[in-house]
């Protein structure tokens, strides 16, 4: 079928790369030149192959799309939430691709205030994101950043929501994110260096005063920390963040005196993490500190901030990893994980506490939007591989649960009809990796099942047993869908990150491997019919485990991934290299060199059969560049033994997160799965 369609080939351009006395040669470098016409029309001549290779497709692409989206409520509503005298939605309506913000005053039956309506501000914009929504205390102004780029640089705005009016107020190069003084009349903010995006610098905005004259706060200096500013749920304190990958640090000042200054809550020292909560006259500390490897909750009186005077309020648990905590006048509610699993810890102030209850295996439990102080109802979000999602507003006080919304999925779906099912796989150092799956009940394990495994494994991420109502047009055409639950998370713990990270780097890929492996042997998949799949630092590991065990997998979907390690990590003018030094090493220092040398996906490419391959990147991806999976891709054509389908699908209108409307991202998954079918020969 594919014969006749000539693949694309990059014109090779040697480039000499030294390092420690070690030579390189690269012969695609000339691919990160993004105004060079010639990469443009690589770029396009590799999309222009995809499609024609993908034609017969293109109809099944369309039915996936059509199905995928029939499932979706188009009309949906978010769970309204009350926050200073309004409650707060999110819908959705019928045929249009982006969300409408809105509220009401005092209650649900009063007239409905418009506040955005994303639709009509996307028009004629390829990519559209709105953030940040940060509306002051008087409930008259918010300020808020857009995004038409997709690169992540965001243009805060403020409006008047008394009388409809958009300022005239434009600062460029944000995060999006904002907060207010206690008046409502300084606004602080983020700005991002515009070469590297590192946010690095701390501003604040006088009411009716020029963007040009706004003060500069605070400046991060240190190029391997990133800072941010927001409120605390108090609204007593502006908190300034400054965080590395292994340190943090804190500034507060009292949110009514905007023109203070702000102070240290604990220097910075290396290896300690924390963040702080405000509840009266206290500072509360998630920490690792004292070698809490788990992170444990301390105390402090607010006039006491620095870590001498920090007091075990829930101390160090080796088996439980405390994720993060919610305060509210009588409760205290802690968010832990312990064998892989959520849990969470309802405690009154002065009394032990209890665990809500969770039975499966293969769920996702967390707090959700909790801003209110003097109440009794928790709001949480529960959801399994099988589940699909609820809001469910919790009476910590008399226990009675009342579910606010489950997520509908429209037609025949019941969860009744699927198998949830969670095993463990042993690495090759003898450490049992979970393996969350979800598939067809009665399905025979027989070998013959196509599954497609999924992982990520960077960044101390977890990866969630999520429900999705797309997948479900794999599910039941006969896929297994598997979550490798690999090192490099924080899945099992701290310990689970660390021993993925670094020097350790090579456990996340040989613990896939480990378990694509374990799928085979119990009769789940076959290499035949076992697909991967993995984005950005996933994406690394796509291109790791193909170049270690090309035999184990018939098809991979590597989507905007992290592939030229090396090149990426000591060009520190590329955005996130410096802040990544403590997750993946800094090759300055030949040891990390040698050993992300001897990892790198593009760095290894070698003559061998390579699976069938999937690669999707956007050309104004501002996390992977788009140049890092051209070149993979360029690399591959060359060395390969074998002619396997092997596409580069560029979206050159986004970046990192792909399409932005509501059904368009559902496009780029349309194709994904039309990929994997067509390859089991299932085109229905």
């Amino acid at each position: 079928m594919f014969q006749n369609i000539k693949e694309p080939i990059a014109k090779k351009v040697p480039k000499e790369l030294v390092a420690h006395g070690d030579v390189r040669i690269d012969n695609y470098y000339w691919l990160n030149e993004r105004d060079n016409p010639e990469v443009i029309a690589y770029l396009e001549a590799e999309n222009a192959y995809y499609e024609a290779c993908t034609a017969h497709t293109k109809d099944f692409q369309e039915q996936l799309f059509q199905e995928m989206k029939a499932r979706i409520k188009e009309d949906d509503v978010s769970v309204p939430y009350f926050y200073n005298g309004y409650w707060y939605i999110t819908r959705f309506e019928i045929g249009k691709d982006y969300p409408i913000y809105s509220r009401k005053k005092g209650s649900l039956a009063a007239e409905e205030e418009i506040l955005f309506d994303c639709n009509e501000m996307a028009r004629g914009y390829a990519y559209f994101k709105l953030t940040g929504l940060n509306i002051s205390d008087d409930n008259r102004y918010c300020a808020f950043g857009i995004d038409t780029v997709s690169r992540r640089e965001y243009v805060i705005h403020i409006k008047d929501l008394f009388t409809g009016e958009i300022l005239p107020v434009s600062i460029e190069n944000t995060t999006g994110s904002s907060t207010w003084s206690a008046d409502g009349k300084t606004l602080f903010y983020s700005r991002k260096d515009p070469q590297t995006l590192r946010a690095y610098r701390i501003f604040k905005h006088t009411f009716g005063s020029e963007v040009s004259q706004d003060q500069l706060v605070y400046e991060e200096k240190d190029e391997t920390f990133s800072t941010y500013i927001y409120r605390s749920k108090s609204k007593k304190y502006l908190i300034i963040g400054s965080e590395s990958t292994l340190t943090s640090e804190y500034r507060i000042l009292e949110a009514d005196r905007a023109e203070g200054d702000f102070r240290i809550f604990q220097e910075r020292v290396r290896g300690i993490e924390y963040s702080i909560s405000h509840y009266q006259d206290h500072f509360y500390i998630v920490t690792n500190k004292d070698d809490a490897d788990n992170f444990k909750l301390m105390i402090t009186h607010e006039t006491q901030t620095s870590m001498e005077f920090w007091e075990d309020l829930i101390p160090h648990r080796e088996e439980t990893l405390l994720e993060g905590i919610d305060i509210f006048k009588d409760y205290l509610v802690v968010s832990e994980r312990t064998n892989g699993l959520n849990q969470i810890w309802i405690k009154p102030w002065h009394e032990e506490g209890y665990y809500l209850p969770f039975d499966s295996e293969t769920y996702t439990a967390f707090t959700t939007t909790n801003i209110d102080f003097d109440t009794e109802i928790l709001r949480y979000a529960y959801q399994s591989l099988a589940t699909p999602s609820s809001v469910i507003d919790f009476n910590m006080r008399t226990g009675e649960k009342q579910v606010m919304k489950e997520q509908a999925v429209l037609g025949d779906f019941s969860k009744e009809n699927y198998t949830e099912q969670r095993v463990w796989a042993t690495a090759q150092d003898g450490t049992q990796i979970p393996i969350s799956m979800v598939y067809k009940k009665g399905m025979q394990l027989n070998g013959k099942n196509p599954l497609l495994l999924y992982a990520y494994g960077s960044y101390g991420a977890s990866m969630e047993p999520y429900f999705s109502t797309v997948r479900l047009s794999l599910l039941d055409r006969g896929f297994i869908y598997a979550i490798a639950h690999i090192r490099g998370g924080e899945d099992l713990g701290r310990n689970w990150y660390e021993e993925g990270k670094l020097l350790d780097k090579k456990n996340t890929f040989t613990d896939f491997i480990d378990c694509a492996s374990y799928l085979i042997d119990q009769g789940f998949t076959s290499a035949q019919h076992l697909y991967a799949e993995g984005g950005s630092a996933g994406g690394l590991l796509m291109g790791a485990v193909i170049n270690m065990r090309p035999d184990l997998f018939h098809g991979v979907i590597a989507q905007v991934p992290f592939v030229d390690v090396v090149t990426t990590m000591l060009d520190d003018s590329i955005p996130l290299t410096t802040g990544e030094y403590d997750e993946w090493g800094n090759p300055n220092d030949k040891e990390y060199y040698d050993y992300m040398k001897s990892y790198s996906p593009y760095d290894n490419v070698t003559a061998q059969d390579y699976p069938h391959l999937y690669i999707s990147t956007g050309f104004h991806d501002s996390q992977v560049q788009y140049w890092e999976p051209a070149k993979w891709i360029a690399k591959l054509r060359e060395v390969r033994t074998n002619k396997n389908q092997l596409y580069l699908d560029t979206n050159m209108d986004t970046g990192h997160g792909g399409a932005s409307g509501r059904f368009e991202s559902i496009r780029e998954v349309a194709k994904e799965y039309a990929f994997l079918l067509d390859l089991e020969k299932i085109q229905h």
